[in-house]
């Protein structure tokens, strides 16, 4: 039964990873779509440069969302590196994100506000599924819980001790 306790213990840890995950991701998604549209409208920029600029401030949103809520029990030692890993497998989503509606756009000419609207809405949650892996497995890793030590309780006699110095 033990290990039955340990699986269910483990799920509901990343149960609750997921979730805090989710709630980061989710307002990054309404910060990206957000500035997406804005900058679409407001600007003449095109439509992918307009969404490559949203995704950089998703990017930013998200990092201080990830550090500071969803994974703050995590290793914070070497935030250098850290961020580096951040930003590196950030841009990789950034290219899965936005090759998406690249493709939609230039590929196949969808680019009526609907169009451009779900096609980067598709890239974001493929990307997000490459982000999820690779941000828990390189770039917040869990710290190292160290194995309890089990207490010396053998009786030692005091003598014997004294015989040895």
């Amino acid at each position: 039964m033990t290990g039955f306790h340990a699986l269910r213990d483990k799920l509901g840890l990343m149960y609750r990873e997921i979730a805090k995950f989710g709630a980061v991701g989710g307002a990054g998604v309404l910060v990206n779509i957000g500035v997406f549209n804005l900058v679409r409208h407001s600007t003449g920029l095109q439509t992918v440069r307009a969404s490559v600029l949203a995704t950089l401030v998703s990017i930013a949103f998200n990092y201080f969302g990830f550090r500071y809520f969803t994974y703050r029990d995590r290793d914070k030692a070497g935030r250098t590196r850290e961020l580096g890993l951040f930003l590196f497998f950030s841009c990789i989503g950034l290219v899965i994100e936005n090759g998406v509606l690249f493709v939609a756009t230039y590929g196949f000419d969808w680019d009526s506000q609907l169009q451009s609207n779900v096609f980067k809405f598709v890239g974001i949650g493929v990307a997000t599924l490459f982000r999820f892996w690779s941000y828990r497995t390189w770039v917040f890793r869990a710290v190292a819980v160290p194995e309890p030590v089990e207490p010396d309780l053998t009786v030692r006699d005091p003598r014997v001790d004294a015989t040895r110095r």
